[in-house]
């Protein structure tokens, strides 16, 4: 009775290690070239990088608050987070009632998202990094063309309170990675920079991309609605906003890669 009561601890313990912290784990993505939809028709190059197949949970950026005292919620700076940062925890280290340690993390700013990924050796994705992986379905590396795919993708976004659910909910894609669309909205490191016009960007630096509003969206290709309410969204964002159902991912070069 003894072995078995052991054996039972210890599974609980493997499965609660999976689950918390699923996004240790990650994928190597093999770059290539793709247009994106955001008012040009030139190839985008993105190299090879290794990105986390789910994002971030709340218990893995708990955990990052204990160990980083800076970003806990009474003490962070309010330059680099808004009145919701972590606003529905209890307080400045534990959750708040309903809320899953296996759900992503929302109510988190751009610079609190871009530290942690700084902390586990690793970097937000570029906008052309996340729209790369995000072409795909769970057979192709691209499916935009895809009907079905993008009425899929056009539905999670009139359904409210989805970041309320577990990670690893949604389809697995051609990539292996999980949860791009279905969960939440994820913020990447040059959120809405890709919608300043060419000639704001030679007149700006990159720290005003981060901050001012965006221009219209150009897409090249209208019918991908899906993805044109992505680039308005980024486009409408500032970097110490903390939104409800916005959570984020991590990636990593290849050539930084300690495996």
């Amino acid at each position: 009775m003894k072995s078995l009561i052991r054996l039972a601890i210890c599974f609980t313990v493997l499965i609660q290690s999976q689950v918390y912290g699923q996004s240790d784990s990650m994928v190597k993505i093999e770059g290539g070239e793709f247009v994106p939809l955001y008012g040009t028709k030139t190839e985008i190059p993105v190299g090879d990088f290794l990105m986390d197949v789910f994002p971030v949970t709340n218990a893995e950026f708990q955990k990052f608050v204990k160990e980083n005292p800076q970003w806990k919620r009474s003490r962070v700076k309010k330059l680099f987070a808004d009145e919701n940062y972590l606003k529905d925890w209890k307080d400045d280290e534990n959750l708040g009632e309903g809320q899953r340690p296996d759900s992503p993390v929302t109510n988190v700013s751009w610079y609190a998202a871009k530290n942690y990924c700084e902390c586990q050796g690793k970097r937000l994705p570029t906008v052309d990094e996340w729209e790369y992986v995000a072409m795909a379905n769970k057979e192709k590396a691209d499916a935009r063309e895809e009907k079905s795919y993008n009425k899929f993708i056009l539905g999670w976004y009139e359904t409210p309170n989805t970041y309320k659910n577990r990670i690893g909910q949604t389809f697995k894609n051609y990539w292996g990675v999980y949860d791009l669309h279905g969960l939440v909205w994820e913020w990447t490191l040059d959120f809405n920079s890709v919608l300043i016009t060419g000639e704001s960007r030679q007149d700006s630096t990159g720290e005003n991309n981060l901050f001012c509003g965006a221009a219209a969206v150009g897409a090249t290709d209208l019918m991908n609605y899906a993805a044109f309410m992505r680039y308005a969204f980024r486009g409408s964002m500032k970097a110490k906003y903390s939104i409800k159902n916005l959570g984020f991912r991590c990636v990593q070069d290849v050539n930084s890669e300690a495996l």
